[in-house]
């Protein structure tokens, strides 16, 4: 599993700009970024290099952000390789709360990011069914 930051943030002009030079100033890396939107907050989740300074240093900016879990699970560079892993994860009945794809730098293979209810469990899982699971992307 790796902790991925999760910012919550007003849907505002400058918003982004602000977030990632408070990452810049405090020389956080960003590996991954995605965001989801509604008409007034959004949230960015984000893989960073230093995940307990980006959350102080972004707290300390006055946005509300926590760290947590997820899985990380390595998938080939091929088409349909996606739908296999969802395809596993829908024959065991795991239910996930989201995902998505980003790439590890060293592997250099593609990477779902998976949050779930029982991470342990599901990170168990794939394993058994040959997954690799990964602690870190870069």
């Amino acid at each position: 599993m790796i902790r991925q930051l999760s910012i919550f943030a007003e849907n505002k002009k400058g918003t982004m700009n602000d977030i990632t030079q408070v990452l810049c100033d405090a020389q956080v890396n960003m590996n991954t970024l995605v965001t989801n939107d509604s008409a007034e907050f959004g949230i960015i989740r984000m893989l960073v290099s230093d995940t307990d300074k980006a959350a102080r240093e972004v707290t300390r900016a006055g946005y509300m952000c926590r760290s947590e879990l997820v899985i990380a699970a390595e998938i080939p560079d091929e088409c349909g390789s996606l739908n296999g892993l969802l395809s596993v994860l829908n024959r065991g009945n795991i239910n996930l709360d989201y995902l998505y794809v980003t790439y590890s730098t060293l592997s250099r293979r593609p990477v779902a990011i998976l949050r779930c209810a029982d991470l342990t469990e599901v990170e168990e899982f794939l394993q058994a069914r040959g997954f690799r699971m990964l602690e870190r992307l870069v």
